[in-house]
């Protein structure tokens, strides 16, 4: 894990170099200091050499212009690069969003998926910058210190860096816990996600049921298990913090303590001491510097780790090797022997399927609730893919074909329309993004919808609200029917489109969509069975299979599944 972390460095090297020259300099210059007191205190201030106390002065202030820059670069470059690094992430793991198949969506909480792409990377972007900065530093002073401080007085050097193997345990015996803590707080923070995200998408539901309380009780149930893993990550954050301030304590201790036993014996002198013990100043900053570093790595890590689970994954539906580009479609669509079931549901949904639809030919597709007409249309784009059989268009397996250039041929109107949040156009305009104005306008005059629109108050530039809030449900039915005028798919599926609809609704929608479907393979999912009986065949679907198929007529006469839907209709 921490080799994949790394590969995100590589693209910005060159800033990395830059931001842990500028961390190395800032270290060297805070070691000097103490080197040019026990100069000052040892040589110049008894010998009253004023010239050098003046040229000293000067150097030093020198120094700390230059430490400013430096500080600059690392505080500002520093979390550019940390920046830079999220987006790098951020970009790789919405793009393997988009990769990834229906059933993927199906099991994952919205909720969830965000926390991911924002919380985690956030926490990402500090680690990558202040992590290798931090240890960086760190390093350099300790190794720094411990050298001049050994040139000082050996004895008392290594008796006070004893200590540091018991501060390494206790840091490593944390270490562990306090990434578990993290990550639990990660999963958490995603459940309280996704308890916001269902309650204010559905909030209309939720007020018209009046269930403002369930849902606040819901959200506290969450809200209650996140302050208690927060409460107990801080728990050892706290613990941890105060360890590492105990150990930097009983460092300075042991400097005075030894030191002034020394100073006792003669082995050092008083100049040399308080050089000693602004250094050993120094070696505490670098201390805590660790202890926020492994904190900082916990946090980050923690993100890490549920980012790299995303990236692993692999889509259940992806282009085979050597996939062709599916062209010139004109619409023949084939089941041959198609059986099918969802993940982790034990009973198949569809079995044995065979059905050849011509190009041009509309089918509809009726039968009981769970016979499995959805997932059947399901299958042809591959959204999800057969058990066993082949699904063909043109003749060609649609595992063998591109799914860019299949599922660019294939259009969906469905009877929960989604719309984005943004204007009529742009909703329209997403069935074809190169489509001009006019092009767009025409698409609404052809799906009935040219003149609703333009009663709007700024017409095609009105914001429609998120996911179409400010339009009825007709209206939105339309804009996905130009929608899907501007996509111009040779094969058309209609789940349910016109189902929710009023009587009046429906005939218009009815009239789009019989414009829309004109020349086109169509397969219309339908439980009104009075919108389908024009249709040139339906075809009956039971649990299991097909029942039966033929002319609206052909199976009121034959007196089976399809004439007892009727009969209980109307």
């Amino acid at each position: 894990m921490i080799k994949e972390f790394i590969k995100y460095y590589k693209p910005h090297t060159r800033l990395f170099v830059v931001d842990l020259i500028a961390a190395f300099l800032i270290s060297a210059s805070d070691l000097v200091f103490p080197m040019v007191t026990r100069q000052f205190i040892n040589d110049y201030i008894p010998n009253k050499d004023l010239n050098m106390i003046i040229r000293f002065g000067v150097i030093l202030l020198v120094l700390y212009v230059v430490r400013f820059i430096l500080d600059y670069i690392v505080g500002y470059w520093g979390h550019v690069l940390g920046v830079r690094m999220e987006y790098d992430m951020r970009k790789d793991m919405f793009n393997q969003l988009q990769r990834m198949s229906f059933s993927y969506y199906d099991d994952t909480k919205t909720g969830q998926i965000m926390s991911r792409l924002v919380n985690d990377l956030n926490e990402i972007s500090e680690l990558a910058h202040h992590g290798p900065e931090d240890l960086f530093i760190s390093v350099i002073m300790l190794s720094g210190s411990f050298i001049l401080l050994m040139g000082i007085n050996v004895p008392l050097t290594l008796i006070v860096f004893s200590v540091i193997p018991f501060l390494i345990w206790f840091t490593m015996s944390f270490n562990i816990r306090m990434r578990q803590s993290f990550k639990d707080l990660r999963v958490s923070l995603g459940e309280i996600n996704s308890t916001v995200e269902d309650s204010i998408s559905g909030i209309r539901v939720v007020k018209s049921f009046t269930n403002e309380e369930y849902e606040k009780e819901r959200f506290n149930e969450g809200n209650q298990q996140f302050k208690n893993l927060r409460a107990k990550s801080v728990r050892y954050l706290g613990i941890f913090g105060g360890g590492i301030s105990f150990f930097a304590n009983i460092l300075n201790l042991m400097a005075l303590i030894f030191g002034g036993y020394f100073v006792y014996l003669g082995r050092i002198d008083i100049a040399d001491l308080t050089a000693f013990i602004l250094f050993m100043g120094l070696m505490i900053s670098p201390v805590r510097r660790l202890a926020q570093f492994v904190e900082l790595f916990q946090r980050g890590m923690a993100g890490f780790q549920r980012f790299s689970e995303v990236m692993a994954l692999k889509p259940d539906i992806e282009d085979l090797p050597g996939a062709t580009v599916l062209e010139n479609v004109v619409g023949n669509v084939k089941f041959q022997d198609v059986t099918f079931k969802y993940k982790d549901n034990q009973e198949q949904v569809l079995a044995n399927i065979n059905l050849n639809v011509e190009s041009g030919e509309t089918i509809a597709l009726v039968g009981p609730s769970g016979a499995g007409k959805t997932t059947l249309c399901s299958l042809i784009p591959r959204f999800y893919e057969v058990d066993s059989g082949e699904v063909l268009v043109d003749g060609q397996n649609i595992q063998h074909v591109t799914m860019e250039s299949l599922r660019k041929n294939i259009g969906i109107v469905q009877q929960d329309v989604f719309l984005f949040a943004g204007s009529i156009l742009e909703n329209i305009a997403y069935g074809n993004l190169k489509a001009t104005r006019e092009e767009v306008m025409e698409a609404a005059k052809l799906a009935n919808a040219h003149d609703f629109i333009m009663e709007t108050r700024y017409g095609y530039d009105t914001n429609i609200g998120e996911r179409g809030t400010k339009l009825s449900g007709g209206q939105k039915q339309r804009i996905s029917i130009a929608r899907m005028f501007l996509k111009n798919p040779a094969i058309l599926i209609l789940d349910e489109a016109t189902s929710a609809l009023d009587n009046q609704s429906e005939q218009v929608i009815q009239q789009s969509i019989e414009r829309l479907a004109k020349g086109r393979t169509t397969f219309i999912i339908a439980h009104r069975l009075a919108t389908i009986r024009n249709a040139e065949r339906i075809v009956v679907l039971v649990p299991g299979g097909i029942a039966e198929e033929g002319t609206h007529e052909e199976l009121i006469n034959k007196g089976g599944v399809y004439a007892s839907l009727y009969k209980t209709q109307f």
